[in-house]
C-alpha cells in the first residue's frame, strides 16, 4: 500500500489516495500502520476518497480503528495532499466529512500549502447531541465526579464529543495516561469523550493537552482546539479570536458566537512517503 505520512501540528496521520489505492479493512489497517513499532506511525489512517457532493471525501480512523467523525488537523493535510500533487488547482474546496461538507481556504507559499484555514460549521451545546448525560439542556462549567475529584467541564461537539476542563494548575504537569482513559471512558459519555485540559493564559491565548478517545494522548486536536476556544468564549475567559498552544504547535481559532461557523487556522506539513507490506495470515 502507497502511503504518505502527514502532520498538523504534530498530529500525524497515514493518508492514502483512493483515487489510486484500495484499502479493504481499513479499521485494521488502521491499528496495523497507527503502530510506532511495528507499523508506520502514527494517530490513525485517513483515507482520500472521491465525492458525490464536494471536491473530496475523507475517511477517518482511530489509532484503535474505530472510525472518527471529523478531524481538524487532518483535514488541513487533505487540502494540502491534494492541491501539492495536483489533484485540484482551486485554493477554495469542500471535503465532505461523516460531520458533513467542510470548506477549506488552502494558502500558498512557493507554490505549495502551508497553512490552511478550515470552516469548522457551528459548535453543538446541546447535551443529548453531543452526547452527555445531563439533567440541563447545556453542559457549562458543570461539575463532573472522575476518580474522587471534581472537576468543572464544559461539553462542545465540533462533529465528535468534547469535554473541556479548564484548570488553575499547569496542565503540563498532568498525568494524562492515568487520568485520561477514566474522562474517556466515564458514563457519561454514551459514545466516549475526547478531553480537553486548559490553563488561560491570557484573554486571548489558551495552552491545551488532549486525550483522545480511540487515540490516547496526542500532540495536537484540531477539533478540541475548536471546542476549547468555543468553551472559553462561553465561559467569558477569552474574546473571540483565540491562539491554542497545544504540545505540536498552535492554532488560530475565531468564533463570533451563537450559529456561527467556528474558523480554525493552522499548519500541515508532509513528512514522507512510502509503501508498506502487510503481513500474511
Amino acid at each position: 500500500m502507497k502511503f504518505t505520512k502527514m502532520q498538523g501540528a504534530g498530529n500525524d496521520y497515514i493518508y492514502v489516495n483512493c483515487f489510486e489505492e484500495e484499502v479493504k479493512n481499513p479499521s485494521e489497517v488502521s491499528k496495523y500502520v497507527s503502530d510506532r513499532h511495528f507499523g508506520i506511525g502514527g494517530d490513525g489512517l485517513i483515507l482520500i476518497k472521491p465525492s458525490e457532493c464536494a471536491d473530496f471525501e475523507m475517511a477517518i480512523y482511530n489509532a484503535d480503528g474505530s472510525q472518527g467523525e471529523m478531524c481538524g488537523n487532518g483535514i488541513r493535510c487533505v487540502g494540502k495532499y491534494v492541491y501539492d500533487r495536483g489533484m485540484t488547482d482551486k485554493t477554495s474546496i469542500s471535503v465532505n466529512t461523516l460531520d458533513g461538507v467542510k470548506y477549506l481556504d488552502l494558502m500558498l507559499e512557493g507554490g505549495k500549502v502551508s497553512k490552511v484555514k478550515v470552516d469548522m460549521g457551528a459548535p453543538c451545546l446541546v447535551a443529548g447531541q453531543i452526547p452527555v448525560t445531563a439533567d440541563t439542556e447545556q453542559v457549562i462549567d458543570a461539575p463532573i465526579e472522575v476518580a474522587g475529584r471534581t472537576y468543572q467541564m464544559t461539553a462542545v461537539s465540533m462533529g465528535n464529543p468534547h469535554c473541556v476542563v479548564f484548570m488553575e494548575e499547569d496542565v503540563r504537569k498532568l498525568d494524562l495516561a492515568a487520568i485520561g482513559p477514566l474522562f474517556e471512558n466515564h458514563p457519561r459519555f454514551p459514545r466516549r469523550i475526547n478531553t480537553e485540559f486548559v490553563n488561560v493564559i491570557d484573554e486571548s491565548t489558551l495552552r491545551m493537552r488532549v486525550w483522545e478517545r480511540g487515540s490516547g494522548e496526542t500532540l495536537a486536536c484540531g477539533t478540541g482546539a475548536c471546542a476549547t476556544a468555543v468553551a472559553a468564549i462561553v465561559n467569558k475567559k477569552t474574546g473571540h479570536e483565540v491562539n491554542v498552544q497545544l504540545l505540536g504547535g498552535e492554532l488560530e481559532i475565531s468564533w463570533a458566537g451563537g450559529e456561527a461557523s467556528v474558523y480554525m487556522t493552522g499548519p500541515a506539513a508532509t513528512v514522507f512517503d512510502g509503501e508498506i507490506e502487510f503481513p500474511q495470515d
